[in-house]
């Protein structure tokens, strides 16, 4: 059972991906991976491939039973301003869950 590892859309700001990676939590960012001009199913690709657990507001997408490893799904309007509250959510994904939990699974934060 490996640790689960993330990728973050570009709607998550960089202090939560700071943050997790303070807690030895493996992340990646859309500005990191060079996806900034990415559109949602290249992004999801990317995670495929990557064999990360995608954090991203696009939920539509994925009910269609597209193959993921793994989603947080987090609402822009929820944590918009609360940052710490999202970066908790996502942190206890990580100790909760394992990479074979995540696998096709949606996590609602």
């Amino acid at each position: 059972m490996a640790a689960l590892r993330f990728h973050l859309d570009q709607h998550v700001p960089n202090a939560v991906a700071y943050g997790l990676r303070q807690f030895g939590v493996d992340v990646t960012t859309t500005h990191e991976a060079g996806l900034q001009d990415a559109d949602d199913p290249d992004q999801l690709a990317f995670a495929l491939r990557e064999l990360r657990v995608l954090d991203a507001d696009f939920i539509e997408r994925l009910n269609r039973g597209e193959p993921h490893s793994g989603i947080c799904y987090a609402p822009q309007d929820k944590y918009q301003r609360k940052v710490g509250d999202l970066l908790r959510a996502v942190y206890l994904v990580f100790v909760c869950l394992s990479d074979q939990d995540m696998k096709g699974h949606i996590e609602y934060l």
